[in-house]
């Protein structure tokens, strides 16, 4: 899968769950409805979900060599799916070192998820992603 066709598929999903967050049926709210009809619900079910096909995902290199998992994904001000929250390292949670990576330099082909060129030692060299507080 190329990776227009992966942040397209992402960026879908993300409105799905948004839609499906805000109410699991339509409900009147001054005069307008919100949220997605029984038909349309039926519809998000079948839709591709970022929570079950990208995140908690272990990251390889072309080589097969784990380099981390996808914690989470970015998505930018103009809502726009731009980068990949991989963690590196740790041992349950301790030392753990989280890289932000552009999603365009991921691929995914029969739901694995590749970095390639990349190793451990390289991802644990990038600068720290911290979220902004």
């Amino acid at each position: 899968m190329n990776i227009k066709v992966m942040t397209v598929m992402i960026g879908l999903a993300v409105v799905g769950m948004m839609g499906s967050a805000l109410a699991q049926q339509q409900v009147p709210v001054a005069g307008m409805s919100i949220g997605v009809s029984a038909d349309e619900l039926v519809t998000v079910a079948k839709g591709w979900s970022a929570k079950n096909q990208i995140m908690g995902k272990d990251v390889y290199n072309d080589k097969s060599e784990k380099v981390g998992v996808v914690d989470d994904l970015i998505i930018t001000p103009d809502k726009a799916v731009s980068y990949a929250i991989i963690g590196t390292g740790g041992f349950i949670g301790m030392d753990k070192h989280d890289v932000a990576i552009p999603v365009n330099q991921l691929k995914m082909e029969g739901g694995t998820i590749t970095l390639p060129g990349a190793t451990q030692d390289a991802v644990k060299a990038m600068h720290t992603f911290q979220y902004a507080k």
